[in-house]
């Protein structure tokens, strides 16, 4: 065996010896291959090569042992430096490495599993080397292992490994994984392993490129990083995973690109900090950041979660909406936290601190027990984007063993204390709400406890347009005693606010009305269209702005700089047309009314209103100056045309009466009626 090995050496050293004249002459290439893997050295880099005792030969900086090399020889391909390709095929893999960089990468492969090792030196430092993938194989992977930035390039891959990660990342600096333009990329991994991730990397990940890639995770979850990971321009599909379709740490930014999550066992997408003793927050340009914070900048995100009490997209700090095409569905029902003591649900957007909306179309949707459209720990901010929010699932409750059950009644939901039950909220907010500029919100909710939007410390509407229509509170401002607040308050902006069962506006503690438009709806009863906390010496101050209220006002509520009127006769379904001192204000339309009491939510025009009744509820209406009402007649309806249509078609600025030649008799409100 020596002396074939002796003899082998010697014949490579011919074969080098007599084509190192030929090569250096000519745009040829030297291929160098050690079994799978094949080194690459053109003409021109290819200098001087040197031997060492006849066993041993140096090029580039990298020495072979003769006895090792299974073949060389030398062709005309193109090498691009600082690159390293791997081609695989079925049950194996072939890697072609740039000569520049051979020196700085060790190869393994088994099979169609290849493991790389890189060091780098200065020679090659802040011109990363590129790992390019392609193939198709059942059973392989890629292992890469470093302390160097690095760009994994996916060039048309199908890679499957049914015992651990498809790509596996010990490399903790940053990495890109960018999909090649108009390539489909498929990765899978196997049940079973102890992976973390179909696509793990301990450090960044940077999602990117003009190709697709799909990601199966079918032992945890689907792409995981143990730092921060950014989408950019990449059309992304997670199609199932057994944990997160997303994990990460630090902080997630999508800037751009299409990103599609279902089949998920838990969260969408999930964003936690590394540690919570090293807190940085947001830092410019995200540099060292470890906020726990989720970016969404740009792009369309779609993502459908059917586990109890998942989230489509969480962050353990803060969560910044600015731009881009939402789509979230959750359809899971409730759990009960033992650590934590409390039932949980679902919730598209949760954020463990504040959150922010400043751009962006949001449709949020929840259809499980006790789900949430938007659930935020801290406070929100809304200053512009459209966000349309659905939520139809009732209540989930919890014993004192923790055995959960459903609740379609409020009644029985009111038996419950706070950390027992779990109600389906539109927007729930721990903290302040401020709406404000251009924030276009719409929320619907239905179901035991369906309250449209609350706070458990205070709102303040200043600007934008505001719709809901709530099954119970549609906004409501909790009372909250650390903070001593619960005051609801509106300075501008359009705002509707239509609840089936409960109070329209409902603040636990002051509310204030100072300015923009307010259409508010109790469902009638003992429940208000504005309601203040009067039992803990509350009240409703109305100072400005123009108010149009089906139901009662809050009993001994202070009215000034304009002035309130009211009606017991009007019509159900029935345009009228507002006016403040003979000047059109809007036309609106009324809820559906009949002999029950209650009534249900208005249709828009000439469409169908829910069901209930009126009775002889009050039609208020408050301007800064006289208010009146016209209508139509039997024969002749009132009819609007053109104009601005808010509210889903409720009410009309700006347009065109035709018919509304009926005044309706109006009565001087007196504050200190009500119930």
């Amino acid at each position: 065996m020596k002396q074939k090995n002796i003899l082998k050496a010697a014949l490579v050293a011919a074969f080098l010896t007599s084509h190192f004249s030929l090569l250096t002459s000519s745009a040829q290439t030297l291929n160098v291959s050690v079994g799978n893997v094949t080194d690459q050295y053109p003409a021109a880099q290819a200098g001087e090569m040197t031997y060492t005792g006849g066993t041993a030969l140096t090029i580039l900086g990298k020495t072979y042992q003769l006895a090792d090399i299974t073949k060389t020889f030398t062709d005309e391909s193109s090498v691009k430096d600082n690159n390293v390709n791997v081609v695989y095929n079925g049950t194996g893999a072939l890697v072609y490495v740039a000569g520049n960089v051979a020196q700085y990468v060790d190869v393994t492969v088994n099979g169609a599993h290849v493991s790389i090792s890189q060091k780098n030196t200065d020679a090659v430092d802040g011109d990363e080397i590129t790992y390019t993938l392609s193939g198709t194989t059942t059973d392989g992977s890629l292992a890469l292992d470093g302390k160097y930035k690095c760009t994994v390039s996916l060039a048309g891959v199908s890679l499957t490994n049914p015992n651990g990660a498809a790509i596996n990342i010990t490399n903790k600096k940053r990495i890109q994984v960018s999909a090649k333009k108009n390539t489909e990329n498929v990765l899978a991994d196997g049940a079973g392993g102890s992976q973390k991730a179909c696509l793990y990397s301990k450090g960044q990940i940077q999602l990117q490129g003009n190709g697709t890639l799909t990601v199966t995770g079918n032992t945890k979850h689907a792409i995981k990083s143990g730092d921060y990971i950014t989408v950019k321009n990449l059309t992304l599909n997670i199609t199932s995973a057994a944990g997160d379709g997303i994990s990460c740490n630090k902080y997630f930014q999508m800037k751009s690109g299409t990103v599609t999550i279902k089949g998920v066992a838990d969260d969408g997408i999930q964003c936690d900090l590394e540690t919570d003793d090293d807190n940085t927050g947001e830092t410019t340009d995200h540099e060292d950041e470890n906020s726990g914070n989720v970016y969404l900048e740009g792009g369309t995100l779609n993502v459908t979660v059917t586990a109890d009490a998942a989230k489509g997209v969480k962050s353990e700090g803060d969560m910044k909406v600015s731009d881009g095409d939402i789509t979230i569905t959750t359809t899971g029902g409730g759990v009960w936290d033992s650590e934590d003591v409390k039932t949980k649900a679902s919730s598209c957007l949760s954020a463990d601190g504040n959150m922010t909306i400043s751009g962006s179309k949001l449709n949020l949707t929840s259809t499980g027990a006790g789900g949430k459209g938007i659930n935020v720990d801290g406070k929100l901010t809304a200053t512009g984007g459209t966000a349309t929010i659905k939520t139809t699932g009732n209540a989930v409750v919890a014993s004192n063993t923790g055995a959960l059950s459903v609740v379609s009644s409020s009644q029985e939901l009111d038996r419950y204390s706070s950390n027992y039950k779990s109600s389906p909220k539109g927007i729930k907010v721990d903290g302040a709400i401020q709406i404000s500029d251009n924030a276009v919100i719409s929320v619907t909710t239905s179901g035991a406890g369906g309250e449209g939007i609350e706070s458990k410390n205070s709102i303040t509407i200043s600007g934008g347009q505001t719709t809901v229509v709530a099954s119970d509170d549609a906004i409501n401002a909790s009372y909250n005693s650390s903070a001593d607040s619960g005051d609801l308050t509106i300075t501008g902006g359009y705002v509707y606010a239509n609840s089936t069962g409960n109070d329209g506006l409902d603040a636990n503690g002051n509310l204030y009305i100072k300015g923009g438009l307010v259409y508010a709806i109790g469902s009638g009863g003992a429940e208000k269209s504005i309601d203040a906390n009067t039992e803990q010496q509350k009240k409703l101050y109305i100072t400005g702005g123009t108010i149009i209220a089906v139901g009662d006002l809050e009993s001994g509520s202070s009215i000034s700089g304009g002035t309130c009127k009211y009606t017991t006769s009007w019509n159900g379904q029935q345009w009228y047309a507002l006016y403040n001192g003979g000047t059109l204000v809007a036309a609106f339309k009324t809820p559906t009314k009949s002999s029950g009491g209650g009534w249900g939510a208005p249709g828009g025009p000439g469409g169908p209103g829910g069901p209930g009744g009126g009775g002889s509820q009050k039609l208020i209406v408050y301007t800064s100056s006289t208010p009146t009402i016209n209508t139509g007649t039997t024969n002749t309806p009132m009819t609007v045309t053109g104009g601005t249509e808010h509210f889903d078609g409720v009410m009309n600025i700006g347009g065109t009466v035709a018919g509304a030649t009926s005044s309706v008799t109006l009565s001087n409100y007196s504050s200190g009626g009500g119930w």
